[in-house]
């Protein structure tokens, strides 16, 4: 056994789950990540306790404005960790290479597409090309919706996903949480307010079967904390949709940057129902990802 191979297999046992405990799959981190390099990335995700992570490429013109590696990047670390880490693919959708580059590294053996981060609309051409590559892939699709600046006018998307059916969409960020609330306000990016249901996400869940949602990020870290009696009933009532993930880019858990560990920790609280948060911690991933 190599060094590497040897220091690999210890990192691994160190991550494996007590038993009884639920083993965690974070489907939403980059590598490097505003400064964090790979070998961090690493350490940060056994000290969260996750078993196994997804990587998320940026396109090659963007950086997912976080100076976020692209799919070269992703694979070097998987290369070397292909136990504990697993890749997806991603491209500008808006630029002629982005089929030959997609499915360069969905033959390699990347497990889906995103995150779709770039400014199209949300049921234009561009977005119909990932679903088309991913309906051909059978893999799922993972997209930031942020009002004006990523993926516009989330009130459209249902276009895409009755076009779509058999393509699972995984729906992340500021608009997307924002609108679990019928009242939300778009340009409300990280809003505080108690939570009326039936907003437009809410409804895309309970009304398509190929739509999920990536509780990553301060976003999506905000919908759980802005209303807890809300977000309880919400998690149970979605239970079948929802996935972790962390999205932040610190080195220390034990810091202020961190959001994978305080969302860990939300979910806790507000999940009682043990086979409920298997489903949003480990389940729901393994259900629609081949991981």
């Amino acid at each position: 056994m190599t060094r590497r191979a040897f220091l690999s297999s210890l990192a691994l046992a160190a991550a494996a789950p007590a038993q009884g405990a639920i083993p965690i799959i974070d489907i939403h981190q980059h590598t490097p990540y505003s400064g964090r390099t790979a070998d961090q990335l690493v350490q940060h995700q056994l000290d969260m306790g996750v078993s196994k992570t997804v990587l998320l490429p940026a396109g090659r013109l963007y950086g997912l404005a976080a100076g976020a590696g692209g799919n070269e990047a992703v694979w070097a670390l998987r290369d070397r960790y292909p136990e504990r880490f697993v890749c997806f693919a991603n491209e500008l959708p808006n630029i002629p290479e982005a089929k030959t580059v997609l499915e360069k590294y969905l033959k390699k053996g990347a497990i889906g597409i995103g995150e779709q981060k770039f400014g199209v609309e949300s049921d234009s051409k561009h977005i119909e090309l990932i679903a088309s590559i991913a309906k051909e892939w059978d893999v799922p699709v993972l997209l930031h919706f942020q009002h004006e600046t990523y993926n516009f006018h989330l009130e459209n998307f249902h276009k895409i996903l009755e076009k779509f059916p058999t393509v699972n969409f995984i729906g992340h960020a500021q608009t997307w949480w924002g609108y679990i609330d019928k009242n939300h306000v778009p340009t409300d990016l990280y809003p505080k307010t108690p939570v009326t249901p039936g907003g437009l996400s809410d409804r895309y869940l309970s009304d398509y079967p190929n739509m999920y949602g990536d509780l990553s990020a301060g976003s999506g870290r905000n919908s759980l904390a802005r209303d807890e009696a809300h977000a309880a009933e919400f998690l149970v009532r979605h239970q079948d949709k929802l996935l972790y993930g962390s999205d932040c880019s610190d080195a220390d858990v034990n810091g202020d940057k961190c959001i994978g560990l305080p969302t860990q920790k939300i979910l806790r609280k507000l999940v009682t129902d043990q086979s409920i948060l298997q489903k949003i911690f480990h389940d729901n991933a393994k259900k629609i990802m081949k991981v």
